[in-house]
């Protein structure tokens, strides 16, 4: 690799001495301290409507007060700055306590660079040997944290979302001691199946649930809980005690038929293939992936964790069984059901509780009554690669191309150029003008998306375990199908997804559970995060044509079976296929792959996909926001109990474009960290404050978000004013060397090198999807960086970006918590400022305003040439 420059070297070397003297000898000066500690409270208090960070807390409030697990988990004001004064003490003299236990022989150090191994060292050495040892002591925790009172126990509790959850657990022996054997691994590859004959197979047939998650986690090595988690239907709920029997007879059965070897060395088969071609990730990944290897494992594992276990011993994996027994266990469920029943509450979160004893006899009583569909171990895995032979290319291929085009297709294709490994990636994109030409229509099609997924999980379920994944999913103009992985067996699983989608019937109990869980979930939306809601409502603002969510919950809740059985066919009487594929794969396999979908959908008899005419070909465009106008949409939050209002500040600047692109990138990166600084650091508005670029079909803008508690949104719109004000001095008062520091940091992220296979067919379907065809952008755009003067930089600044610019086009959009209520009713009777446009009636101010052109030509207009 080519050595740094000195520039560069001298940039690293400033980097590493202040991040080693953070550990050598931290200020934590008193204001600094104080920020963090609002900082803190700020995150808590966005957590405290989560379900997740509930549901977490009250597992652990549920265990030995004098284990360290019991604690709280987080921090807030309360604990960091009114509980310590209130005791007399200075929580920065505690910090500086604290900080005694970082101790180099209790500490390590990952640094990954280009620099050969000596040079590493040697700048490893002189910024970090100031490190004291201290000799510290390990701090071990006790063993388990639950002793028998908190087991054989089931807790009922009541969730903020919509929605039942079932959580089984027991304390085991932490798999970490035995990351040879891997005895949970295996268990949890059995009790997570979803296979024929599996748990989640037969309840999920019932009607009872969505999904099954199984397996061990723990942040120790003394203690460790082993989960099987699922989400339940109404009518699993009503089941409860069912599946719970049902998972006791599954590992009922697992004893009675004894450890198998073969399914032990097909897991390890599959480990050491997806270890010998795993992806490259990002370094800021890898370092602390591996810096958290080398607290738990010997230095000649380091690099390889407990991902390939290789010695075969059925007595851990028999020892771990045994413990997940009915005398071990304690069952969580979560739903809105219990309310009224409760007489508990956790007390950092005040979730809701009750607390049942359940007995190992009742437990017997339930595997009595349980389902009595047959239960089995899965059978050998046919998607385990054999053939991981790399292909020959003959032509070295820069960017993609069209191999072929008909007028119900067309293939874009890439050979790997740069990885070398035995993998294929494969995007089929269901063009179809009809999938979203209403609010019915729309939930229509997701429904039929949510169920071609779920009829091909229990086939599909032993491809995503070799190491072959697929996805499909909606879109604003139809829905996708992706395939990844070893190129071995994909066409096998692509075959079986394209007759899914020929023969696809409607099933009425699966219908039935999957519009009951879509219903849920669009209610959820109003316990979502108030900045999430301010973005929903921005996209409602900018995008052409989209449903509001009320829209889609009201047609989605008269939608029926028969409905969605007649819709179908009427969906895919209009279908384009855009095609991708990438990888080891050679031209002819590519154009074969198509041909045979082709011929799988179109060219059977009573096929009721139709090719589309370009004619009808679906764009979906954005609005083009008025200049020197500042819009604004103020609405209350949908959940009036959350603390927190948000603002979302869009200024709209121009449609693709390679030399503004570069200029508004260089404004992001040089204003995003003053941003944070001072919207969050200094005067502390909100725990989640940034500033970033963003680009809707095309149209690139800058937005600004801040959530907080603290203030209400019309003062957060204006302190993000006032930034860009007085930003304004910075930007015309760059020097020379600042800007050229800046301009030489974009290009170097830009010429950053792909990672894996993925980034880089993320980068080229992008500019396919988008209709911009610009495979060759980061070379344009840093020939045109290498060309950019400041001068033209501070003009564009001065003409897009500056509060009061010519061509500046704004809109806010702010939400108001229940915090803010009185805020929320001064701001909607206030007259509006000049060059002020008040939002009122999104779909008429959209109806208003002119259209941005789209970028996408469509089927018709791009050339095989």
């Amino acid at each position: 690799m080519p050595a740094r420059n000195t520039l560069e070297n001298k940039i690293i070397q400033n980097i590493s001495r202040r991040f080693a003297q953070f550990f050598i000898k931290p200020l934590m000066s008193q204001d600094a301290v104080l920020r963090e500690i609002k900082a803190v409270d700020s995150e808590h208090k966005k957590n405290l409507l989560s379900d997740g960070w509930r549901m977490h807390q009250l597992q652990k409030h549920l265990a030995s007060k004098d284990h360290p697990y019991h604690k709280f988990s987080t921090g807030s004001w309360e604990t960091l700055e009114t509980k310590p004064k209130e005791r007399g003490l200075d929580i920065r003299l505690e910090l500086l306590k604290f900080y005694e236990n970082y101790s180099a022989n209790l500490m390590h150090l990952v640094v990954y660079g280009k620099e050969s191994l000596d040079c590493i060292q040697s700048l490893v050495e002189s910024l970090f040997s100031h490190v004291k040892n201290t000799d510290q002591i390990s701090f071990k925790c006790p063993s388990q944290p639950l002793s028998a009172e908190h087991l054989q126990l089931l807790v009922k509790a009541i969730p903020i979302i919509e929605g039942n959850y079932l959580k089984i657990s027991w304390p085991v022996t932490p798999n970490i001691q035995f990351y040879k054997e891997g005895p949970c691994r295996y268990l949890s590859h059995l009790i997570g199946h979803e296979g024929e004959g599996s748990i989640f197979h037969i309840i999920k047939e019932l009607g009872w649930a969505m999904d099954l998650v199984a397996g061990a986690g723990s942040d120790s090595n003394e203690y460790s809980f082993f989960s099987v988690g699922m989400r339940l239907t109404d009518a699993g709920h009503d089941h409860m005690e069912d599946i719970i029997g049902l998972v006791f007879k599954y590992l009922h059965l697992l004893k009675e038929d004894g450890i198998h070897e073969w399914i032990f060395d097909e897991l390890a088969s599959i480990n050491e293939t997806e270890f010998h071609y795993q992806d490259k990730v990002h370094p800021i990944s890898y370092v602390t992936a591996t810096v958290s290897s080398m607290r738990l494992f010997p230095p000649e594992e380091w690099l390889v964790g407990e991902s390939l276990p290789s010695k075969y011993a059925p007595n851990r994996i028999n020892m771990i069984l045994d413990e997940l027994s009915p005398e071990r266990v304690r069952i969580l469920c979560e739903s809105k059901k219990f309310e009224g029943s409760t007489n508990r509450a956790e007390p950092w979160y005040n979730t809701s509780y009750s607390i049942e004893n359940v007995t190992p006899y009742m437990i017997k009583q339930w595997i009595q009554k349980a389902p009595t569909e047959k239960l089995y171990l899965p059978k050998p895995n046919i998607f385990v690669p054999k053939d991981l032979s790399l292909k020959e290319v003959p032509d070295k291929v820069t960017f993609p191309t069209i191999l072929r085009k008909t007028p119900l297709s067309r293939l874009w294709y890439k050979p790997d150029m740069l990885f070398f490994t035995p993998k294929v990636y494969i995007i089929i994109d269901f063009h179809c003008p009809l999938s979203s030409h209403s609010p019915e229509a729309a939930v229509s099609t997701s429904l039929f998306v949510d169920l071609l997924v779920d009829y091909l999980n229990a086939y599909a379920y032993d491809a995503q375990i070799a190491g072959l994944f697929y996805s499909i999913y909606l879109t604003s103009t139809g829905f996708q199908v992706c395939v990844g992985g070893y190129n071995d067996k994909m066409r096998v699983l692509l075959h079986a997804i394209m007759k899914q989608i020929v023969n696809f019937v409607v099933k009425p109990n699966r219908f039935s559970a999957l519009k009951e869980t879509s219903v849920k979930d669009y209610q959820n939306f109003n316990f979502s995060q108030p900045y999430s809601q301010a973005s929903y409502y921005l996209s409602l603002i900018l995008e052409e044509k989209k449903w509001p969510l009320a829209e889609k919950l009201q047609a989605l809740s008269k939608l029926e079976s028969d409905s969605l059985a007649k819709f179908v066919p009427h969906l895919l009487s209009k279908t384009y296929l855009e095609c991708y594929v990438q990888g080891n794969i050679e031209p002819g396999e590519a154009e074969s792959i198509v041909q045979e979908i082709e011929d799988t959908i179109f060219n059977t008899p009573n096929s009721v996909f139709k090719p589309m005419s370009p004619s009808q070909y679906l764009v979906k465009r954005v609005i083009m926001l008025e200049k020197e106008i500042k819009c604004c949409y103020q609405i209350e939050g949908l959940n009036q109990k959350n603390e927190n209002s948000s603002v979302v500040q869009y200024i709209q600047v121009h449609q693709d474009d390679a030399l503004s692109n570069i200029k508004l990138e260089l404004f992001s990166l040089i204003s995003s960290q003053p941003a944070f600084n001072q919207l969050r650091t200094v005067e502390q508005l909100g725990y989640i404050t940034y500033l970033s670029l963003r680009s809707d079909r095309g149209v690139w803008a800058l937005e600004v978000v801040i959530q907080s508690t603290v203030k209400d949104p019309s003062y957060l719109d204006s302190r993000i004013d006032e930034f860009f004000k007085t930003f304004e001095s910075k930007i015309h008062e760059l020097s020379d060397k600042d800007f050229k520091r800046n301009v030489k940091s974009l290009i170097d992220s830009k010429l950053e090198k792909f990672k894996n296979l993925w980034e880089e067919s993320g980068f080229y379907w992008g500019e396919i999807e988008a209709g911009t065809l610009k495979f060759d952008r980061v070379e344009s755009e840093v020939a045109l960086l290498r060309e950019l003067k400041k001068e033209e930089f501070i003009e564009y600044f001065d003409e897009y970006i500056k509060v009061d610019a010519p061509q500046r086009r704004t809109v806010s959009v702010q939400v108001f918590s229940g915090n803010h209520s009185a805020e929320f009713k001064k701001a909607i009777a206030e007259a509006d400022p000049p060059k002020t446009c008040r939002i009122t009636d999104i779909f008429g101010f959209k109806r208003s305003r002119p259209l941005h052109r789209s970028l996408k030509g469509g089927p018709g207009l791009i050339t095989m040439d």
